[in-house]
């Protein structure tokens, strides 16, 4: 997020943590019509939303907003949850916050071209029309780009910028009432909202380590050391970190998996 702290008047750093057992009481709560009980729930799930909308960082739109339309679909979620299904809120939450968030950015969010860029497209499909008269075809791109003194990439990346964009909801192929849209056509294997929720759900259930856990998971899978090599540095038995390792590594698996 850039080192921001504060989103919309609210503190990020300071953001509730509740435990699995905590929101599904809260979630029981709301559902009954504890309107109280609904406010907590929201605020201590905010940092769901900061976390589902770092995946969206870095496309120009202003955090704040992303943040608003992600509580919007926190909302959407914790009234729309079955409490009765045996899965964790996040389970849920993560794809309605993602979804609303998409939704936004699809219908509000528009294609930027610089004036600079422009120009040099407009000059570029001049250029194009010029020599296709003079040489009775059409020019390739390095004859475009040596005409008007330019790079080939400036000529390329001019031309693209200027094509009209194509909407991922855009049907290419109907059958039976049914449409394919280019977005069915298009894949992302890796910001999936699967991999989301496994990124959310391991961050969680690192905070709830201990100090010393996490320094020596730190030091075993994040820096690579050896058991050794990390009770050396840590002052402690090789037994002592193996034990404390397997136990941090349950209690994540033990909160991960938990219903």
């Amino acid at each position: 997020m850039h080192g921001k702290v504060e989103i919309c008047g609210v503190n990020t750093a300071k953001l509730k943590v509740l435990k699995n057992e905590e929101t599904q009481e809260l979630l029981r709560r709301t559902k009954q019509g504890d309107k109280r009980a609904r406010e907590e729930l929201i605020a201590g799930n905010l940092r769901l939303v900061l976390s589902v909308i770092q995946k969206f960082a870095g496309r120009g739109e202003n955090i704040d907003d992303l943040f608003q339309v992600g509580c919007i679909g926190l909302i959407k979620a914790i009234d729309n949850f079955d409490i009765v299904q045996q899965v964790r809120f996040s389970t849920y939450g993560v794809p309605m916050i993602a979804g609303e968030i998409r939704r936004y950015l699809r219908d509000n969010s528009a294609v930027r071209v610089s004036r600079s860029m422009r120009d040099t497209a407009y000059k570029v499909l001049q250029c194009k029309e010029k020599l296709t008269g003079e040489k009775g075809r059409e020019p390739s791109v390095e004859e475009i780009a040596a005409a008007l003194g330019i790079k080939r990439e400036e000529a390329v990346f001019a031309l693209d910028a200027i094509v009209e964009p194509v909407s991922l909801y855009e049907p290419i192929y109907t059958d039976g009432g049914e449409s394919l849209c280019v977005m069915d056509q298009v894949g992302d294997t890796h910001n999936t909202d699967e991999n989301w929720l496994e990124q959310i759900a391991l961050t969680e259930a690192i905070t709830g380590l201990g100090k010393r856990e996490k320094h020596i998971l730190a030091l075993r899978f994040y820096d690579g050391k050896t058991q050794m090599e990390v009770a050396a540095e840590v002052g402690i038995s090789q037994a002592q970190v193996s034990r404390l390792e397997k136990n941090a590594i349950n209690q994540i698996k033990k909160s991960i998996f938990v219903q």
